[in-house]
């Protein structure tokens, strides 16, 4: 664990050497944050519902997951959606950029390439997500779903989603960069839902639990069962491990959970731009496993003993069907 990340979650006494940015960060993000309420900065009307699928922290919480069901349950209920992102770790532009077949982790970011091979809708990045927004219409969207951006208060938004990983909350509660925090736990009293992934949800929060039963091979795109892989290699069921997510642990504690036995675990930050060196060190006489995120980024550098296991959210009871009914009455407003 990186030593910021030691004094986020673990109060390593470094993050007292940090608590002076901790209070600049504060005096700006409020200072920014009254401007809008009092509309000093302008907040343009869009033509398009909006929902933001966000969080208050730093690092992979599992909006990715919750992006697609919602996309996957509204289109299931006849609705055009489209996905905007900022495209974290593509190549900077300043107009909307629309990610198709063709389109790599490089130019538009991991997770916008991730969410457009699993779903087949618009997806638009950019940094101006109020573009991305006008650009959805003219594609013939009826509703946005914003991949982050809870902070992006430029953005008109109607729903308001907040993930929460339920085994690391938000650390030590302090604001960045003395702590993991965007915005202090206040903000979650402002939201529409808060989702919690893993762990325990406490009162007025969503339990959500990412649910992951089969493997793809991240070349040949062969899709086996987990209970199918795990007797085909039961005389020898260790698997390697690589994850350039958030939290990396969550995936190889995921891995440990199904079944498997870990040799090689390799974390890396979330976004991680993957080179040949990352993989010299693991053994490839041993399948490797990694996240759905990382497969994106990874096809050309791997060998063929190389897997990824996708996940779905999935939510208790009712509580899914809930969220996308608040989303389709938020936005009757415009007519859908």
């Amino acid at each position: 664990m990186r030593l910021i990340e030691r004094a986020w979650y673990e109060n390593h006494p470094v993050k007292w050497l940090l608590l002076p940015l901790n209070i600049l960060f504060w005096l700006i993000s409020s200072i920014r944050r009254m401007a809008y309420k009092v509309k000093l900065f302008n907040q343009p009307k869009l033509p398009l519902p909006v929902v933001i699928v966000g969080n208050i922290g730093v690092g992979g919480n599992g909006k990715t997951p919750v992006v697609i069901y919602l996309v996957e349950q509204l289109i299931a209920k006849g609705i055009k959606v489209g996905v905007i992102s900022r495209g974290y770790g593509g190549e900077k532009t300043d107009k909307p950029r629309i990610v198709d077949a063709n389109s790599t982790a490089a130019q538009v970011g991991d997770e916008p390439v991730l969410i457009y091979q699993r779903t087949q809708v618009p997806v638009v990045v950019s940094p101006d997500r109020v573009a991305n927004v006008a650009a959805l219409h003219q594609l013939g969207c009826q509703l946005v779903i914003s991949d982050d951006g809870l902070q992006h208060y430029k953005l008109q938004r109607d729903v308001e989603l907040v993930i929460v990983d339920g085994k690391r909350r938000f650390g030590n509660g302090w604001l960045m960069p003395a702590g993991p925090l965007r915005e202090g736990t206040w903000r979650l009293d402002t939201v529409d839902k808060v989702i919690v992934n893993g762990g325990q949800a406490q009162e007025n929060e969503v339990q959500m639990q990412l649910s992951g039963t089969a493997l793809i091979n991240v070349k040949s795109k062969q899709r086996i069962l987990v209970s199918d892989f795990l007797q085909a290699h039961e005389k020898r069921n260790v698997v390697n491990a690589l994850a350039g997510i958030g939290n990396p642990q969550r995936f190889f504690n995921t891995l440990k959970a199904l079944g498997f036995t870990l040799g090689q675990q390799q974390g890396f930050v979330d976004h991680h731009h993957y080179q040949k060196a990352d993989f010299l060190a693991l053994d490839d006489t041993i399948p490797l496993l990694m996240t759905e995120k990382d497969a994106v980024k990874c096809a050309d550098l791997v060998n063929d003993n190389t897997w990824y296991l996708p996940v779905d959210a999935q939510f208790e009871q009712n509580e899914g069907d809930k969220i996308i009914d608040l989303i389709i009455m938020r936005s009757k407003k415009y007519g859908l």
